[in-house]
């Protein structure tokens, strides 16, 4: 090391010197001291890379190194798990936490979670309670299901079906239905996990009810039907429907289950929606379980929802696992709330959020598009805004072959590249994520929600703002003209 460099390093400040600056105590009016310190430390090591490095060759300015500070209090102050608005189109999006919640489900939270609530706690009797007790007649009365319970998700509401009531034993499974889906969850592996053994009936494309029939042996104990999820067989096949399932479990003594993945509480075709299995139909059609998950088409919290005979339900929840994969009160809280607004579907209809995006008809898109494109030509006359068409999707693997018809805002920014454009907004707050389409920024309006729009339109416009005020430089000047890299 020269002696330039040793002189640079003794005239950093120290911490305790920086603490003493006025701007730094306001800092400490707000923020614990250790934050406020280790910004400070991060700060002065930062310049002190920059030294070692050769990429400085003067003392580093008091200003600079607050600056550096400031932007790490900044950091570590912001949530890692924050608000983002979507501008994907995909509306169940797996990524971006599937299902917004509904209002009532956010009040219902806001208002039990700040203190105690009656969890397992029955207040006419004052004994303890079991918790799934909070949504279970909703669920029974809006399925017409014996019974129902409530776990973290729905792999975990399929392995616990399987340990409690196959395991030891083979469970029947068409192969055009041995799916794997996001996360690494493979059907195959959840039955090994479940002590189960896995029977494979039909082919790929093609399974009957006779190959049911031919398999069943004494080892077996239950017929599976599994939702395909995120994919679709199409062209030269044949599966077998839930009620003929169901009849050959019971001639045979064995129990159906139907894995719906999504699970619709309502026919999505009534609606003008693409087709997908929904859960009333298979209680009525004679599936003795039906699971499903609560983020994706019911449009409420993660959750995994078991339904069907009250004896199967009653030995589940029986089983030590149950414990493990039980659900919190803000999840009981939002699904509570969710599932009154079923009572009604048109309630539901309008009321929760995931529901209410996917039947949104194109004429109103088109009039949040129009109403985004006119603020943005406003705020920002030489930037290029177009309202095209294209194709949202319902995503978290329903309907994985629809293509909903949608309205677009193209922006062909004039500063950047698309996909650097698309890096500055997701680094914005909120974060915007959106598609880019024919080298074109796209913020599909489907999923975007209508309190959300102004909000959208500010971050694009600070964006693109920024990007405006920077000079391309990899470094940035200070008032007397030295340069400091740019982090």
């Amino acid at each position: 090391m020269d002696s330039t460099a040793k002189d640079l390093l003794r005239s950093l400040p120290s911490v305790s010197a920086l603490l003493e600056h006025h701007d730094v105590q306001e800092w400490l009016h707000g923020l614990p001291r250790a934050t406020v310190v280790a910004a400070l430390q991060y700060a002065i090591d930062t310049a002190r890379g920059w030294i070692l490095s050769g990429e400085q060759d003067h003392p580093a300015h008091l200003h600079d190194i607050l600056a550096l500070a400031e932007e790490e209090l900044a950091r570590r102050s912001t949530p890692s798990l924050r608000k983002v608005i979507n501008a994907t189109g995909i509306v169940l999006h797996t990524g971006l936490g599937r299902a917004p919640l509904c209002e009532s489900a956010i009040e219902a939270i806001a208002d039990a979670a700040s203190g105690y609530s009656n969890l397992e706690f029955d207040l006419a009797t004052g004994e303890r309670g079991r918790r799934s007790s909070h949504v279970r007649d909703l669920l029974i009365s809006l399925t017409g299901a014996e019974a129902a319970t409530v776990v973290n998700n729905n792999a975990a509401a399929t392995l616990l079906i399987l340990q409690t009531l196959a395991a030891g034993r083979e469970v029947l499974v068409s192969r055009g239905q041995l799916i794997e889906i996001g996360g690494s969850f493979r059907l195959p592996d959840i039955m090994r996990a479940g002590s189960v053994t896995l029977r494979e009936v039909g082919t790929t494309n093609r399974t009957r009810i006779s190959d049911y029939e031919k398999a069943a042996n004494d080892q077996t104990a239950m017929l599976m039907r599994v939702h395909t999820s995120n994919y679709r067989i199409v062209g030269f096949t044949e599966e077998v429907a839930i009620a003929e399932l169901a009849a050959l479990a019971h001639r045979l003594g064995l129990i159906a289950l139907d894995d719906l993945g999504s699970g619709a509480l309502f026919d999505p075709a009534s609606f003008g929606l693409p087709d997908e299995p929904d859960v009333r139909t298979s209680i009525a059609a004679g599936a003795d379980l039906v699971c499903f998950s609560g983020d994706k088409l019911l449009g409420g919290p993660q959750c995994g929802i078991i339904l069907g005979k009250k004896s199967l339900i009653g030995r589940i929840e029986s089983n030590p696992l149950m414990r493990t994969y039980r659900v919190g009160k803000l999840t009981l809280l939002a699904l509570e709330a969710t599932l009154r607004h079923y009572a009604d579907i048109d309630d539901a209809m309008a009321n929760v959020p995931a529901l209410s995006m996917l039947q949104a008809p194109t004429e109103e898109l088109a009039a949040r598009a129009d109403h985004v494109l006119q603020r943005l030509s406003k705020e920002l006359p030489g930037e290029q805004f177009f309202i095209g068409s294209d194709v949202s999707y319902a995503g978290g693997g329903a309907m994985p072959a629809a293509e909903v018809p949608t309205v677009i805002v193209r922006w062909h920014p004039s500063f950047a590249s698309t996909a650097q454009t698309i890096a500055a907004l997701r680094a914005g707050e909120p974060p915007v994520v959106a598609r880019i389409r024919e080298d074109a920024v796209c913020f599909d309006l489907r999923t975007v929600c209508g309190h959300d729009l102004g909000l959208l339109v500010d971050a694009i416009i600070h964006t693109a703002s920024d990007h405006s005020h920077d000079d391309d430089d990899e470094e940035h000047h200070c008032c007397d003209g030295h340069s400091l890299p740019v982090l």
